[in-house]
């Protein structure tokens, strides 16, 4: 995948286009009260496998929005966050925010409490993820002992994200940073499970974005969108059976459809997938709907 596969990001009123990501675009306000902060528009794109999907989920990018602001208000006494506002322009309202510019730390804060994913088969190649041993005979879903930090590199767009070592953290952003950012995710991580177990959810894995104000006092602030499912693993705690993938509500629908012989694409050919049947959109929607509102307790 490349720039060439995301759609050309409106022009904005009073802002400038800075960078669009596979979900988000980014602009510089130029104009107004908050001239010179960022704002932060969510999309209705897709990304499967390191495609931007030609359809899009209706909703989706005010529902990502919603979320991440609600789980910012959820961990405000842990750590700070980067929206300032979110009296947008009209076009925009109600899946962007203004956002304090950051320098963002170079690496993905993933915290894991269930063993799935890239981890389960880092598991299984040498029985550790990211340098930590983990004990013998655990399946895909499986609990760890207690949440690991396994930080990942931040790929360029269309390439994937690549987990390291904490030593490769330390090697990169210095040992006091190294250390502080893997005890905010683990804590946050805990924080946040803690919430969606009380709602009958299970908070798999998770990664943050971390950065400091430029010339400020070095505090670090939590950034980016956060906990939702396009950033998390969430499961139905009802339905957790180890030992098998676990429903989720997240894109697997969009996954599992494209993989399905009836979608009719083949992974290995390097074409993307093709466009998502209605149905598909109407299930990935409704599923991304189910988790903000099982959540929150909140209605979309």
């Amino acid at each position: 995948m490349t720039l060439a596969n995301i759609p050309p990001a409106p022009e904005l009123p009073g802002a400038r286009h800075l960078h669009s990501g596979k979900v988000r675009d980014l602009y510089e306000i130029t104009e107004g009260p908050h001239t010179g902060k960022l704002l932060m528009v969510a999309s209705d794109r897709l990304s499967i496998f390191d495609f931007v999907l030609e359809t899009t989920i209706p909703d989706k990018g005010e529902i990502l929005t919603r979320m991440s602001l609600w789980w910012f208000d959820q961990l405000a006494s842990l750590v700070p966050n980067h929206v300032i506002s979110t009296d947008v322009l009209d076009a925009v309202r109600g899946r962007a925010v203004v956002c304090e510019r950051l320098d963002m730390f170079p690496v993905e804060c993933v915290a894991r409490g269930y063993l799935t994913g890239s981890g389960l088969l880092d598991y299984r190649a040498t029985g550790e993820v990211c340098g930590i041993a983990l004990p013998a005979g655990l399946e895909d879903g499986s609990r760890l002992p207690e949440p690991i930090f396994t930080p990942a590199t931040k790929a360029e767009l269309g390439d994937h994200d690549e987990n390291v070592s904490y030593d490769a953290v330390v090697a990169t952003v210095g040992a006091d940073s190294a250390a502080a950012l893997r005890d905010l995710t683990l804590r946050v991580y805990g924080r946040a499970e803690e919430i969606a177990r009380e709602q009958g959810i299970i908070l798999a894995d998770t990664k943050f974005e971390f950065g400091v104000a430029p010339g400020g006092d070095g505090t670090i602030v939590l950034a980016d969108e956060v906990l939702t499912p396009d950033s998390s693993r969430y499961w139905p705690a009802d339905d957790w059976q180890p030992g098998r993938a676990q429903p989720s509500y997240d894109k697997q629908i969009v996954r599992n459809w494209a993989l399905s012989p009836e979608s009719g694409w083949d992974r290995s050919s390097g074409e993307a997938p093709p466009p998502l049947p209605p149905e598909v959109v109407e299930r990935t929607r409704s599923r991304y709907i189910e988790a903000y509102e099982r959540l929150t307790g909140e209605r979309f």
